[in-house]
């Protein structure tokens, strides 16, 4: 694209900007308690709870690759943004204030608490590798090809600009800069997205759709479905609805409840109320894509399908940007995709230092002073981004395929964490040794689903393509296989100690009578009203 030098001053100014922020709300180069730079001295208030919550888990591959996956086969990705809201409102209600009222710093170290150190070691490198590989690796990978794209930028110089950048605040400031931060890339994410759908609305008249039912004419049969049956995917794409309600709970108790990187911010809260509601606002936020991330690539696919078709579907995103923005906002909404990808980045920077410090070095001397912690988590922080540029570099050779192995390693790895969690958390019975094994045994059911899922010469998979079974059914069928062995063994080992189950789920910490229109438990249930809602209309339509 020609950048004009209104756009580049744009982006520019917000580089700038986001950094100077950043460096602002950590305390600029002042001496951090680990409890300030961890946990931002748990001041964080529901507000920039669930704006960050929401900025680190969009990034620069969702904005893009929604676009192409609207352009595509339609609305069909939006189910797995609308079925992280019931997950959201759980995060709110359950497991978060949880977590505050048993000061849990990191999630490695209630698993610790729960069960014993060998579960917090295997959560400590999940997580880390997961922060690493996922979180920074692959974002920085889309970023650097959105530089290309839109800059002419070589992958290289993309990778070590947005790294240095987001690295420069996030290192010296801690979790609230990456809060604070987050909070605002919150607001570019949404606006640039919602720029481009009214932009991309107003257009279609021009093209002689002038009312909805022509529009839907204009596009494939069942494109605006989220709930597809077999038969419609082997048609229009997508995942049929039965494997996401089956798989994706899976997936997300896993990601929602207990990856680092995520839940970072809720364990920041300033108080049990914050941490009830940051996720809720979350889960409100998460309607969005769905119109403004999804829907963009539906006009696309009827206001520029040749061009489109002729230059790739992966060009999707920049073709609407190129097609329906005037100069200025061209550089708001490239800005927005570099808030998407730095916002990404800082969460899994500030969660890997935290992990470092808190789950290995002080385990294993807890004599270490607060300032040496602190200090370890900088070069932490340093070395993984050090090692997530080199891994983002060796991605690009592997092009498309990308995104399926992140999806096969989410299936792999989520089973056996989800397994333990949601019975250790419910169960008071589940016991160390049944965590042990579960996480052993689970180990290997994901590396021989990850290994037999990589497609071979052919591009086949052997357990999607040949079995015919879609990585969210195998994260389901090895979801109840850990469950069944985690079940079993607590039964055949002696039961947790008395400390141990105070650890887990109590009813009479929500027994309590509700005061006002604002309780967490009247906001929870008015989201999932207006997702069931939304949800039909949108059924209905299609």
């Amino acid at each position: 694209m020609n950048i004009t030098i209104i756009d580049l001053s744009i982006i520019a100014i917000y580089l700038i900007g986001i950094v100077i922020v950043g460096i602002w709300a950590g305390g600029g180069l002042k001496k951090q308690s680990s409890n300030n730079y961890f946990l931002a001295g748990r001041s964080l208030g529901w507000g920039v709870v669930g704006a960050s919550l929401f900025a680190s888990n969009i990034s620069t591959v969702h904005i893009v690759g929604f676009a192409e996956s609207g352009f595509t086969s339609g609305l069909s990705d939006g189910i797995f943004e609308w079925m992280a809201i019931p997950c959201l409102v759980f995060l709110g209600a359950f497991i978060a204030p949880f977590y505050f009222r048993n000061k849990i710093a990191t999630i490695p170290e209630y698993f610790e608490r729960r069960f014993d150190g060998v579960s917090r070691t295997f959560m400590v490198v999940f997580a880390i590798l997961t922060a690493l590989l996922i979180h920074i690796g692959i974002s920085l990978y889309a970023g650097a090809t959105i530089m290309k794209e839109f800059f002419g930028l070589d992958q290289l110089w993309g990778v070590l600009l947005i790294s240095f950048l987001t690295a420069l605040y996030t290192i010296l400031g801690g979790l609230k800069a990456v809060a604070v931060t987050e909070s605002i890339q919150s607001v570019m994410l949404l606006g640039g997205s919602i720029l481009i759908t009214v932009f991309g609305l107003m257009m279609l008249p021009e093209v002689g759709i002038t009312d909805f039912e022509i529009f839907k004419s204009k596009i494939n049969p069942g494109s605006l479905s989220m709930l597809r049956s077999d038969a419609t995917v082997a048609q229009t794409g997508g995942i049929p609805w039965y494997a996401v309600f089956l798989g994706y709970p899976v997936l997300g108790i896993w990601y929602w409840f207990t990856d680092q990187t995520i839940v970072q911010r809720a364990l920041g809260s300033k108080s049990e109320n914050d941490s009830r509601i940051g996720p809720m606002f979350t889960a409100i936020l998460k309607l969005a894509p769905v119109f403004f991330m999804l829907l963009p690539g539906l006009l696309a696919f009827v206001l520029f399908k040749d061009e489109i078709n002729t230059a790739g579907t992966g060009q999707t995103f920049s073709i609407l940007v190129s097609k329906l923005l005037p100069v200025g906002l061209v550089g708001l909404v490239i800005a927005s995709l570099l808030a998407a990808l730095m916002s990404s980045v800082a969460a899994a920077l500030n969660s890997s230092s935290t992990l470092v410090s808190i789950d290995i070095i002080k385990r294993l001397k807890p004599e270490t002073s607060d300032e040496k912690l602190v200090t370890i988590g900088k070069i932490t922080a340093f070395v993984v981004m050090i090692i997530a540029i080199l891994f983002s570099l060796i991605a690009g050779s592997k092009g498309g395929s990308i995104i399926t192995i992140v999806n096969s390693i989410g299936s792999s790895i989520a089973p056996s964490i989800s397994a333990v969690f949601i019975l250790g958390y419910f169960w008071k019975r589940g016991t160390k040794e049944a965590a042990k094994i579960t996480f052993a045994i689970g180990l290997v059911i994901g590396i021989l689903m990850f290994t037999l899922d990589f497609p071979d010469e052919n591009g086949t998979k052997l357990i999607t393509d040949t079995w015919g079974v879609i990585f969210m059914m195998q994260a389901w069928w090895a979801f109840v296989i850990c469950c069944i062995l985690f079940v079993s063994v607590s039964l055949l080992t002696p039961e947790p100690t008395t400390q141990q189950k105070a650890l887990t789920f109590s009813a009479s910490a929500y027994l309590d009578k509700i005061k006002s229109a604002t309780d967490y438990r009247i906001i929870g249930i008015i989201i999932m009203v207006v997702l069931v809602v939304l949800w039909s209309i949108i059924e209905f339509l299609a």
